[in-house]
């Protein structure tokens, strides 16, 4: 009986909005608008978010990543005005001094990091030429795309061979056989052996371990043909640099440890190092940063548009008011046939309530298409998730059954006598 009811009143209720169907679509454009900004900024929020946490995650959520960087007064060694040496950086011993410290610790990946000059006939290009070990490889988890990564045996044999990242391989090898090829650097031949996926970017403000513009070779054979100076040639003088690793990016094996471990050996560095000298990054610490910044960007957002369903609210209430001056005497016949109050409630509230679930229903359809729009055109991530059209969706039911009130409050309130006398 109540459902019948029920069913009956809302039959009723859009027969009612329909006889003013001009009326009613303005009242719900401020919920439509509403709602399709809460999700449309949402979901630009959500995709600017998710690419964040997908850039940070590749940097491996159980690694430590310290890399060398210049101080702003290195130590130097003047041994004439024109020619200064500066020596800064990770050293060979502060790896095995971590090793033997931290059990903690997994695995450890040194890399000796050149930027050099790579030839394939008339081809050239400038590279990254990245000294590093076996290990490299299974930390970074990139894809083979041809061939195979180095091995234990070219480490130990000090082989002249690489791996190319496959930016530089179409821009050096486009034309050529892939693998067993021979690339000229530095006056030293390297014979690729494979081709790997590279995905060099930024994540959070800290750059990923690998370019697009690496070639990778042993370590012992990048110590042995390159050492460990690098001359840097400037007006009238000579600047050398000496660093033995440029970066070292170590595995904890347990999870819960990364950061206590990060910390541990921040301060065995500070130790050892008279000068600030190197920097340290923890992807774990950066990922739960982004996680905490993304949850206050979503509120911030939400907030902001939930002010236009706030003004599509008060727009329901302002129309509903006016409904209810206009239908006085109907209100009074249907008193006066025996109609309770709270019937007289339940009708106006599911009016109410109709125009903005049918507000929010459009609302979301629009908010889906915006960032469908955004990602054509501007380029940029967007995630539509289920929770923000499901939020979306309940406010504008509550925006209607509370903004519904009073206006249904009032219809109730009405004397049936003088309802029945109004004109």
């Amino acid at each position: 009986m109540i459902g019948i009811r029920t069913f009956r009143n809302i039959h009723l209720g859009i027969k009612t909005l329909l006889l003013h169907k001009l009326r009613s679509l303005l009242t719900m454009l401020g919920v439509v608008f509403g709602v399709g900004s809460v999700v449309a900024m949402l979901s630009v929020g959500e995709g600017a978010s998710a690419e964040a946490l997908k850039q940070i995650q590749k940097l491996g959520s159980h690694n430590i990543i310290i890399r060398a960087e210049k101080p702003e007064n290195p130590e130097q060694n003047n041994s004439t005005q024109r020619t200064r040496l500066s020596t800064y950086g990770i050293q060979y011993d502060d790896e095995l001094r971590i090793h033997e410290t931290f059990s903690t610790i997994e695995r450890s990946v040194p890399a000796k990091i050149i930027n050099k000059e790579a030839r394939n006939g008339e081809r050239s290009m400038k590279v990254r030429v990245v000294g590093t070990t076996p290990d490299w490889f299974e930390l970074m988890d990139r894809r083979i795309i041809d061939g195979r990564v180095l091995s234990w045996h070219d480490e130990e044999t000090l082989a002249g061979v690489c791996v190319m990242s496959e930016h530089t391989a179409r821009e050096l090898l486009a034309g050529s056989h892939t693998t067993g090829h021979a690339l000229h650097i530095d006056g030293n031949y390297y014979y690729v052996v494979g081709i790997i996926e590279t995905e060099g970017s930024e994540a959070a403000g800290v750059q990923t371990p690998d370019s697009a513009l690496d070639i990778y070779i042993p370590l012992s054979t990048s110590r042995e043909r390159f050492g460990d100076r690098d001359v840097q040639i400037s007006t009238g003088s000579f600047i050398l640099e000496e660093v033995e690793l440029h970066q070292l990016i170590l595995q904890v094996r347990d999870l819960a440890m990364v950061e206590p471990t990060a910390d541990a050996v921040k301060t065995m560095l500070e130790r050892f190092h008279k000068q600030k000298d190197y920097t340290m990054s923890v992807p774990l610490a950066l990922l739960r940063q982004a996680k905490e910044t993304q949850r206050i960007f979503n509120i911030v957002l939400g907030s902001i548009a939930g002010i236009s369903l706030l003004v599509g609210g008060i727009g329901i209430m302002n129309i509903m008011l006016a409904s209810v001056t206009e239908r006085t005497r109907e209100i009074g016949v249907r008193r006066a046939i025996g109609a309770k109050r709270r019937q007289i409630i339940g009708q106006f509230l599911i009016e109410t309530v109709v125009l903005s679930l049918v507000g929010g229903l459009l609302g979301v359809g629009l908010g889906i298409a915006i960032p469908q729009l955004i990602t054509h055109f501007a380029n940029m991530p967007t995630v539509v998730t289920a929770w923000s059209v499901i939020l979306s969706l309940s406010i504008s039911a509550a925006v209607g059954i509370v903004f519904g009130l009073y206006p249904a409050y009032r219809a109730a309130m009405v004397d049936p006598i003088i309802a029945l006398r109004h004109e």
